[in-house]
């Protein structure tokens, strides 16, 4: 038998496959096609001259061929990644291609300033985006689909975290009420006040929508919602046209559709709810130049719009070398 050549995406594949147990999550993980993933690793099974896995209904399990094969993936995938860090740190980090994952506030909020700096100052980066749910951009960053993330997590409700991953805090944000005009007297309400309210909120299972609704929990009232929508761009309008009310974070205002401002009215909390917007990127990168001029420039980006980690609500800014947690919010 010859010398086998083994195809580095065809690793990842399997690799994929060995960690999620279906064709289906491993293709959805590396954004391809179950099929597509089903052809490359049969095709990696004839590269090797044997069978890699074998079905157990609707899961695979891996052959001892395959499992010895997967955990020797690990071993270069993470050689390659290393041989990739040293050659960027060789050219000092002046031509390089990022794949960020994105949603739709930071890529309107943030990322316009951000990267436009960016192409000015370090012309040799590129950074190129991927809109993801905020709750999926951070396992696409551990699974090597991404480079690096935005995420997001709220003051009362802070999100899990994987130790192998580094994450770095951008910008800290408040969550506003907005409500149709003349809903609210005053200058600043309590959730409370709104319970009554009819609400418009991202599903239960998506972040915001988890986070929003602890925060009616702990003022005493499970939010009654008629329109339920993951962006706040739709529920923004649907505010605007008098039918519940949401709430929104600073860089949502970004998204505020045109022609509404007289029909909404931002309101702010008596009981601060916040969040933090952070960079997460896997820890063995903690080292790469290009990496760290994306997060300066965002951190600018947001210092200007007054959303600055360090200024804005006195917490700290993470780096590198601090928690990689990142801080905890305090408890509205």
């Amino acid at each position: 038998m010859g010398a086998v050549e083994l195809s580095l995406s065809r690793l990842r594949m399997l690799r994929e496959l060995h960690r999620r147990g279906t064709v289906t999550a491993a293709a959805a993980a590396l954004h391809y096609t179950a099929s597509a993933v089903s052809q490359q690793l049969a095709q990696l099974e004839r590269d090797v001259g044997g069978t890699l896995f074998e079905r157990l209904g609707r899961r695979v399990q891996l052959t001892e061929l395959g499992m010895v094969l997967a955990e020797h993936a690990e071993e270069i995938l993470a050689s390659v990644e290393r041989a990739e860090l040293a050659v960027e740190e060789a050219q000092q980090a002046r031509s390089v291609r990022l794949t960020a994952g994105v949603w739709a506030s930071v890529a309107s909020g943030l990322l316009p300033d951000a990267l436009a700096s960016l192409a000015a100052e370090h012309p040799g980066i590129q950074v190129r985006t991927r809109e993801l749910a905020p709750e999926e951009t951070a396992g696409a960053v551990r699974d090597g689909a991404l480079d690096f993330s935005f995420v997001i997590d709220y003051s009362g409700h802070p999100m899990s975290w994987d130790p192998a991953l580094t994450r770095e805090v951008v910008a800290v944000e408040r969550l506003y009420a907005a409500v149709p005009a003349g809903t609210v007297p005053g200058a600043t309400v309590t959730l409370g006040e709104l319970a009554d309210q009819p609400w418009i909120l991202a599903g239960p299972r998506s972040h915001f929508g988890r986070a929003v609704r602890v925060a009616c929990r702990r003022a005493g009232f499970d939010p009654a919602t008629t329109h339920e929508v993951e962006e706040q761009f739709t529920a923004l309008a649907l505010v605007a046209a008098g039918l519940g009310v949401t709430l929104v974070s600073d860089l949502g205002l970004v998204q505020r559709p045109p022609g509404t401002d007289d029909a909404i009215d931002v309101v702010a909390l008596t009981e601060p709810v916040m969040r933090t917007v952070s960079i997460a990127y896997r820890t063995r990168a903690t080292r790469r130049p290009a990496l760290h001029l994306v997060i300066a420039a965002v951190r600018e980006a947001a210092a200007a719009k007054g959303l600055g980690a360090e200024a804005s609500f006195g917490l700290p800014a993470t780096d590198g070398a601090a928690d990689p947690h990142g801080p905890r919010l305090p408890l509205p």
